[in-house]
């Protein structure tokens, strides 16, 4: 188990290291994480909802992503209010002030249902769990869902990751390691240093006095990553956006206050021609080459905010101009004329009476939510910008369908063979507003290049090579590299003892 003396330690990227790690040596490790809040989210063969990271340790563990992986996901909504996904599927809303006296025994019921699935799976080898946050909150730890509970309940070997960027990493250990019962320190076989800077035999005699003060080894000192892998390798996974420089083509992408699966960005933050600039509603769109309307967990309120803020019109005069704008999923029912919410899902109004809200009208669509979430995987033909075959998943709860035409405007025509997938528009000859429900739509390779060569020949710009180069590729070379990383620098070897 890696556990974290802060949130934001590593915990992730260690282990999708060592996930990667065992299955080099043969191994079949299942990658586990009892409750993660996030609404990065990643839907399963089975249509079930887990969160994203976890995801990438499955890939990293060379295993198909399953929810049981992470069996209790808690989805952010604002208002202090969360949505409760158990095993795959949601179950409720949740108050942060109720979470634990409404949801804990059945969180915990999840839990090992998550384990006994995983545990029946052929050749399955090892667990490798992820904590969440620091293990010894000690106003929390009675109620703790996936630290402690999770280790004592599996007698998990742990690992201690500490990070040495923040400053305090001999109190980050120290402190953590007091606060731990005797039985639950017993369970830490080890520490590792995370992101470390510049020459790591500079901290030999920081080591030793942790080893001395502790009696637990120190496994190893990741070095600091930014160092190591080029900015065109920036992900998610690596916990950074790059910053590149001499970049030809500028996308702007919304920063939504309920901003949503934002991995959709990560293959265009891995083209080297193309910087991302993120922008929060009250801030200037500027001129960039394209805008980018990202997914929101609350479309309603989300698009308020860009409205009051003003950047609703920038968004839209950008268009007017022949700017290209792409939404996706939420940001694809903004683009429409009007959006309805007669149940209140979006609890966007203080008067439930009005449920009828107005879009950007830039996609003549009408968008309607239900209470059943449409939670499916798709591989679907692209007819925009040219006919190619794409794959991703669908993960939204309202369904659009062509409205009205505006003026004098042509209706939307359909991106793909399954048309409520969505919409391009067709504005004096103009294709420069579309959108899809489709996350993942960067991943493909062909399709991504064709959308930014649109891009580059409205800049005047020539043509990217068209490239059959999906991002999951460059996501397992990154993963190899990391994990390359992980074995020069530490010795997991007292985590691996029976």
């Amino acid at each position: 188990m890696i556990l974290g003396t802060c949130s934001g330690a590593g915990k992730s990227l260690i282990t999708t290291a060592i996930c990667r790690y065992l299955y080099r040596k043969g191994e079949n490790p299942i990658p586990f994480k009892g409750q993660n809040m996030s609404n990065n989210a990643w839907v399963d063969k089975n249509n079930g909802e887990m969160a994203y990271s976890q995801a990438v340790q499955a890939w990293a563990a060379g295993a198909e992503p399953i929810s049981a992986m992470n069996p209790v996901l808690l989805k952010p909504q604002g208002d202090c209010t969360s949505e409760v996904i158990h095993l795959g599927k949601s179950v409720g809303i949740s108050k942060a002030a109720t979470y634990y006296e409404e949801w804990f025994v059945s969180g915990w019921s999840a839990i090992k249902h998550g384990l006994t699935e995983l545990n029946s799976i052929n050749n399955f080898t090892r667990f490798v769990l992820e904590g969440a946050g620091s293990p010894v909150e000690v106003n929390l730890q009675y109620r703790d869902l996936t630290n402690l509970r999770l280790a004592n309940h599996l007698k998990a070997n742990c690992v201690l990751v500490a990070d040495i960027e923040r400053g305090g990493v001999f109190a980050q250990i120290i402190g953590t390691l007091a606060l731990l019962k005797p039985n639950e320190r017993d369970l830490i076989k080890g520490i590792i240093i995370n992101r470390f800077r510049g020459d790591i035999a500079l901290f030999d005699e920081g080591r030793k006095w942790i080893e001395n003060e502790t009696k637990k080894p120190v496994l190893g000192i990741m070095p600091w990553l930014n160092e190591i892998f080029p900015p065109e390798d920036s992900l998610d996974l690596l916990e950074r956006k790059s910053m590149k420089s001499n970049t030809e083509i500028k996308i702007v992408v919304i920063r939504l206050p309920s901003l949503s699966n934002f991995s959709d960005l990560d293959p265009l933050e891995a083209e080297p021609s193309v910087q991302l600039i993120w922008i929060a509603p009250g801030e200037q769109l500027g001129n960039p080459n394209a805008v980018i309307i990202p997914g929101s967990k609350q479309t309603l309120k989300d698009l308020e905010k860009l409205k009051a803020s003003g950047l609703a019109e920038q968004i839209k005069a950008f268009a007017a101009s022949g700017g290209i704008v792409f939404g996706i999923c939420g940001g694809l029912q903004m683009l429409g004329n009007e959006l309805e919410d007669p149940l209140g899902l979006e609890n966007s109004l203080e008067e439930k009476l009005n449920y009828k809200f107005s879009g950007l009208r830039l996609l003549s669509i009408k968008t309607s939510f239900e209470r059943k979430k449409t939670l499916s995987r798709r591989n679907v033909i692209a007819l925009w910008p040219k006919k190619s075959e794409v794959s991703g998943f669908e993960l939204h709860h309202g369904k659009s369908l062509l409205s009205k035409s505006l003026e004098n405007d042509l209706m939307p025509l359909p991106m793909f063979n399954t048309p409520e997938l969505g919409w391009i528009s067709a504005k004096k000859s103009h294709l420069n507003v579309a959108g899809s429900y489709l996350h993942g739509i960067f991943e493909n390779g062909e399709w991504r290049r064709l959308w930014l060569n649109e891009v580059r020949r409205s800049s005047k710009l020539k043509d990217l090579p068209i490239i059959n180069y999906n991002h999951s590729d460059k996501r397992e070379e990154i993963i190899e590299r990391l994990t390359d990383v992980l074995e020069e620098n530490i010795n997991l070897t007292p985590l691996l003892s029976k």
